[in-house]
């Protein structure tokens, strides 16, 4: 069975994180790429070994059979929508999108195509994370009541401030941290409890960005169905090494979970038929600190993605499920213009009425201005 062909849209530092996981695997080829900027695009094909291709139709209509998007946020839509109705299969960076209804439209794209498509959220491909998964869903730790998550992703403060950089800006970037950290956060625990009912969340800025800037550090507290209670924190300013950490606690035992550790996860469980009952166990995944862990689920979801294309078959990550990352971000937003705790319900009535513009009217003035008081 020969490779999949890959196409790049899209020459920054996720495509090389994505080529230099791919290395190697006879499932996949990345044999060409397209990006507006030609010299970057030059530069990064001869370095490669991939075929430049100067626009996007010429890409969309060589000989690859999918296409891997790592662009600015407020692309994802219309390049998603038009590589599906060129044919080709889809695998696009997270978070999805910056709109329900751009979410909504990417799925409906790729139906009417027939072609598969999955965001590319790698948190879903984590060794540690899939660990917990299997633990959580073999009841090990009993019903999960509380959890708690951290993302810190230091980015330089420069571009955070930048008015005219896209990352992090409301219009282009979707939001701040919440939105660009956040998808990461809401997927995995989607993921592993289920749907969130409400939401209470603080923005805030620790540094002095500009209006056209989102927040660069958040709190939610989530309610899942389920009666869970989750904490997710996200900040692109903390200042330290990318990192990530999760806890959750049931009524048989905990889990922990800290992407700095060498061996990332800590089990302990009360049940009578748990393989090291009462003692914390640490199994042997693999897995590696910044950036290795990236590598590492990189080279899974996009070797899942091929999967689903030469086996006629489902992504494990549905753009259903990427698209309630999205919701939940956006719930928190919500949430955090009402200053008060918010149903999904509620949040799913207003975007019914007014839609995802409506949405950010106006949530520039609601980050805290930490700044104030804060001496860089």
């Amino acid at each position: 069975m020969p490779p999949v062909k890959f196409g790049l849209i899209g020459c920054g530092r996720n495509a090389s994180f994505h080529l230099s996981a791919s290395r190697g695997n006879p499932k996949l080829q990345f044999t060409a790429a397209f990006d507006p900027d030609l010299q970057n695009l030059n530069r990064f094909c001869k370095r490669n070994k991939l075929a430049a291709r100067e626009d996007l139709q010429g890409l969309l209509a060589s000989d690859v059979d999918a296409v891997l998007i790592t662009v600015p946020h407020y692309l994802h839509a219309p390049l998603v929508i038009a590589a599906a109705e060129a044919g080709k299969h889809v695998l696009c960076e997270k978070p999805m999108a910056n709109s329900l209804e751009d979410c909504d439209r990417m799925i409906a794209a790729a139906r009417r195509a027939g072609v598969k498509f999955m965001i590319a959220e790698n948190h879903r491909f984590l060794p540690a994370h899939r660990h917990i998964k299997e633990t959580v869903s073999r009841g090990l730790i009993g019903d999960v009541f509380l959890g708690r998550s951290y993302e810190g992703a230091f980015d330089n403060p420069d571009k955070i401030k930048d008015p005219d950089a896209w990352m992090f800006s409301w219009a282009r970037g979707g939001g701040g941290a919440l939105h660009d950290q956040g998808a990461h956060k809401f997927a995995v625990w989607n993921w592993l409890l289920g749907e969130v009912e409400s939401a209470m969340c603080l923005c805030a800025k620790a540094l002095a960005s500009p209006p056209v800037k989102g927040e660069d550090t958040a709190l939610v507290m989530l309610r899942f169905r389920s009666g869970a209670l989750v904490e997710v924190t996200v900040s692109t300013a903390t200042v330290h090494v990318p990192t990530n950490r999760i806890e959750l606690h049931g009524t048989k035992g905990s889990i922990l979970e800290d992407h700095d550790w060498e061996k990332p996860v800590r089990v302990f469980s009360t049940r009578e038929d748990a393989e090291h009952r009462g003692t914390v166990h640490s199994p042997e995944l693999e897995h590696g600190a910044f950036p290795l862990y990236y590598t590492i689920s990189f080279r899974i979801e996009v070797d899942h993605f091929a999967d689903c294309i030469l086996n006629d078959t489902l992504p494990e990550f549905t753009p259903e499920e990427a698209r309630e990352a999205v919701a939940v971000s956006h719930l928190a937003y919500f949430a955090a213009k009402n200053g008060r705790l918010t149903t999904m319900a509620e949040f799913r009535e207003f975007l019914a009425a007014n839609g995802t513009e409506a949405l950010f009217a106006g949530l520039e003035k609601v980050p805290l201005k930490s700044y104030e008081t804060l001496r860089w």
